[in-house]
């Protein structure tokens, strides 16, 4: 499985304006595509930042989207009046204890690693990591995905709610911060969003 992420920061004042689009115009046309496996979209309202994230069955399906998808994500950023980055990923694990719900909330962080050390470091992410995250209270799905050629890594972990999420934030950083030494991982950015549209039908990659 693989996804594309397009991150916007912009004008905070305007994310409402932008899940409006994103749901109106463009998850109708993005879920309909040959090979596309559903979408989400999360914000962080207040430094005023959107990521949308696309889920495909192949890195083919993937890239001939592009084309496509192109104006879509200029439309956003003109929306925010920010700057769309895209992002390319392989998604090395997806696990789910159950669906979202109205007010979940997602903790994302970014890791720089090795690209020779990729593979150990999905491992230490499915043994040791996940079977703890599970047990915070809250939790309701956690994923992993990598960027082989970059040597990058991208986790998030769903809750249940606002609550939920602060209340897991010491635990959970234990356990990164555990897992993070023993994969040789550098921990480059961490936020804290709001999920306002969940749309996926990634099956359990674990």
């Amino acid at each position: 499985m693989y996804a594309r992420s397009t991150s916007i920061s912009g004008d905070a004042d305007r994310i409402d304006a932008a899940i409006d689009y994103v749901r109106r115009d463009a998850m109708p046309v993005l879920t309909g595509l040959d090979g596309c496996v559903g979408m989400s979209m999360i914000v962080e309202r207040e430094p005023g930042r959107v990521i949308v994230t696309s889920a495909w069955e192949s890195r083919g399906a993937m890239q001939a989207s592009d084309a496509q998808l192109g104006p879509m994500r200029a439309r956003g950023a003109d929306i925010m009046a920010g700057i769309a980055l895209a992002q390319e990923w392989e998604v090395a694990v997806m696990h789910r204890d159950h669906a979202s719900l109205d007010g979940a909330c997602c903790r994302v962080t970014w890791m720089r690693l090795d690209r020779t050390a990729i593979d150990r470091g999905v491992e230490i992410y499915r043994r040791t990591m996940l079977p703890e995250m599970e047990q915070l209270p809250g939790f309701c799905s956690a994923s992993l995905m990598v960027d082989r050629e970059r040597g990058q890594a991208c986790s998030t972990t769903t809750y249940d709610s606002r609550a939920a999420m602060e209340e897991s934030r010491d635990r959970s950083w234990t356990i990164r911060d555990a897992g993070v030494r023993e994969a040789g991982v550098d921990v480059t950015d961490v936020g804290e969003f709001d999920l306002v549209l969940a749309h996926l039908r990634v099956p359990e990659l674990v």
